[in-house]
């Protein structure tokens, strides 16, 4: 897939804004061609990551075997990177091919670029590590509820690292942030647990397990952003590219330490099945739609996709899992909807 090469638009305050905000209200005649292919763009990489979010939690539910992973977990994960970083590769060639090779889509690079990839793998794998271990204290759709925490961190951090950066010179709105406090609160409406003396459903175990990962997933999300955005015209499949190839070193790392005599013995494939085959499309597609996210829209879109793909995981958990729809889940997911469209309403302001 070609993608059109983005400049900096906010130089000079000369050009047109480039947020999808900027175009609310307009009538589509007046919107120019180029306004319509990012909003397009955004939407179709939003809508396709909201898709994905919301099986993913599924899949990884429906890959267990009585309760337990009969794979190894690490090596789910080194295939998804592998195959992430394939994909690129594929979505490169083809690039070269069309376009020739330039000094934007070139895998070259300099020791100062690829220098920054490896804190944002690092996370990345202690976070995508967490979330199959999670699964013993919550169901599919308890954790899509419980990955909510991280509005808040990202929010967070997108005000302490990003504030100051040229390449995003903008800061939430007091609507946005009402919308983050919001959306915290349905979260923690939607985990009330009538039915027992516990106030909650989910243990201890699983809230330090999904507020360790908010905070994974808040601080790597914010930090590839900003190294996806600091250079807007390189093309993002090279970016995407060495992110991968250092989360697939990390993921090396750790099969050794983890699952090395397993691999060893019963083969880097063992106990997969066709479900884990799909688990393991799903996050590298996922991936590969979250960067898209990050370098045509931004990470709060990503937050809001993972909100609205908790509504779908519950209404397939029913079907799949007997998932039951309680009183408070229906008024935790009620709540946050109408902070999703809170954030669409609010203004950035600039």
């Amino acid at each position: 897939m070609e993608y059109r090469k983005l400049k900096d638009q906010d130089q000079d305050g000369a050009s047109a804004p480039e947020d999808v905000e900027s175009l609310r209200g307009k009538p589509i005649s007046a919107v120019g061609p180029v306004e319509r292919t990012k909003w397009k763009r955004k939407s179709i990489v939003t809508l396709a990551l909201t898709f994905l979010t919301s099986s993913q939690a599924i899949l990884i539910v429906w890959s267990k075997r009585a309760g337990k992973y009969e794979y190894s977990v690490t090596t789910a994960n080194f295939s998804v990177e592998a195959l992430k970083c394939a994909l690129s590769l594929a979505a490169l060639a083809r690039i070269w091919s069309n376009e020739g090779v330039t000094e934007d889509n070139r895998l070259s690079t300099t020791l100062d670029e690829v220098g920054v990839y490896p804190i944002p793998a690092l996370l990345y794998l202690v976070k995508n590590l967490l979330q199959y271990y999670i699964f013993a204290y919550v169901d599919a759709p308890g954790y899509q509820i419980l990955k909510n925490l991280n509005i808040i961190s990202t929010g967070v951090l997108y005000r302490i690292i990003l504030k100051r950066k040229i390449i995003l010179k903008r800061k939430l709105s007091e609507i946005q942030w009402a919308a983050f406090i919001i959306l915290c609160a349905g979260c923690t409406t939607a985990q009330l647990n009538p039915k027992s003396d516990s106030v909650l459903q989910t243990p201890l175990q699983g809230w330090v397990m999904a507020i360790v990962m908010a905070l994974l997933s808040g601080f790597a999300g914010v930090y590839t952003e900003a190294i996806i955005k600091k250079r807007p015209s390189r093309n993002i499949n090279v970016q995407n590219f060495w992110l991968y190839v250092f989360g697939m070193a990390f993921n090396a790392v750790a099969i050794v330490i983890q699952d090395f005599d397993a691999v060893m013995n019963k083969g880097f494939f063992h106990g997969y099945s066709f479900i884990t085959v799909l688990m393991i499309l799903n996050h590298a597609l996922s991936g590969i739609a979250v960067s898209m996210v990050m370098k045509y829209a931004d990470n709060i879109v990503k937050v809001y996709s993972t909100s609205v793909a908790m509504l779908l995981t519950a209404v397939v958990s029913v079907f799949l899992f007997g998932f039951h729809l309680s009183l408070a889940f229906f008024l935790g997911s009620t709540v946050v909807s109408v902070a999703v469209y809170l954030h669409s309403i609010g203004k950035v302001q600039r």
